[in-house]
């Protein structure tokens, strides 16, 4: 063999070792990323933990939640509109926001901003309780407990 062919060959295994290098590095650090983004789906703190302060926003009728997570990035009361999407879509509150003027706080957690800027959810769980209890209430009176 000749010495420009093992020239070659020990830098065509060099190259392709490199490659295989970068790809494990880069699938860790998405990894991480991708670990690191879920924890705070679950976990992301309010920017204050003290009384903070009330900040108000205006929710438009052609506002999606994008645009939702956006404004509320761009008034600080979230770290990051992208993470607040996706605790959005993972809650029971998505597609339910309501457009208007709602006064947030900054010590509220992203929960607690979906509760207030969805007041028709709110009101149809205190019915659905109040109709379970009816119907509770009905039953025991006929003697026709489940």
């Amino acid at each position: 063999m000749s010495a420009r062919k093992v020239v070659m060959r020990v830098v065509s295994i060099s190259f392709s070792i490199l490659v295989i290098v970068l790809v494990i590095f880069a699938l860790a650090k998405l990894g991480e990323y991708a670990y690191q983004f879920g924890y705070r789906v679950f976990t992301e703190e309010p920017i204050s933990t003290e009384e903070g302060s009330d900040v108000i926003v205006r929710i438009e009728n052609d506002m999606d939640e994008v645009d939702i997570g956006n404004l509320l990035e761009e008034k600080g009361l979230v770290r990051d509109g992208t993470l607040f999407l996706a605790q959005l879509k993972l809650s029971s509150y998505s597609n339910k926001l309501k457009p208007g003027v709602y006064t947030l706080n900054t010590s509220m957690t992203a929960k607690e901003m979906m509760q207030v800027m969805s007041p028709a959810e709110k009101e149809t769980e205190t019915e659905g309780v109040k109709q379970s209890e009816r119907k509770q209430e009905t039953e025991s009176e006929s003697g026709t407990e489940r």
